[in-house]
């Protein structure tokens, strides 16, 4: 089983444990403002998207991890890769992206398991490229890409949402761990 430690948090794969407090976290529309189309999610839907995780990790050998306090082992989100292939240019490229709950905001949790998680796909996974694709206006989704040092390489808009995503990109022979 893969899981991630870091000095808060444990990034692991799904349980049925995971489907409640992922649902209440899918379920605030704060939290879903910058995501898709801005919706939140159902306890049907927040299933369906675990279940579409799982089997990204059967087929890529990566995906979204369950984020945990290792204090409390309390579900804070989600973090991790997944084949990025709607956006024009993309060339298939692996895109990380994160969900906390509203409450784990402003903590450095999202840059933790997203420097962890890059540092898993680099390293660990052996890509050579990894991509961040944030809304124009989700500023704290810039911070978070800012810290992993990613470059912004380009704007382009989102054909299933219409509005417009900035791009950044890093490869492996800019990483520094």
């Amino acid at each position: 089983m893969t899981e991630i430690r870091t000095p808060r948090l444990l990034l692991r794969l799904w349980t049925d444990d995971d489907l409640v407090p992922l649902s209440e976290i899918n379920a605030d529309p704060e939290v879903m403002r910058w995501i898709g189309d801005g919706s939140t999610l159902g306890l049907d839907e927040t299933a369906e998207e675990i279940e579409r995780w799982e089997e990204e990790w059967d087929e890529e050998g990566f995906g979204l991890f369950a984020v945990e306090l290792l204090g409390s082992g309390e579900l804070i989100g989600a973090v991790g890769l997944s084949v990025l292939e709607d956006l024009p240019d993309a060339r298939a490229d692996v895109q990380i992206s994160w969900r906390l709950g509203r409450q784990y905001w402003g903590q450095g949790y999202a840059s933790e398991a997203a420097h962890a998680t890059l540092e898993f796909a680099l390293q660990d996974r052996g890509l050579d490229r990894v991509v961040a694709v944030n809304r124009l206006g989700d500023t704290a989704s810039e911070n978070v890409i800012r810290k992993l040092d990613m470059a912004r390489e380009r704007e382009t808009t989102d054909p299933r949402y219409g509005h417009a995503v900035h791009v950044h990109g890093i490869d492996l022979t800019e990483y520094e761990a």
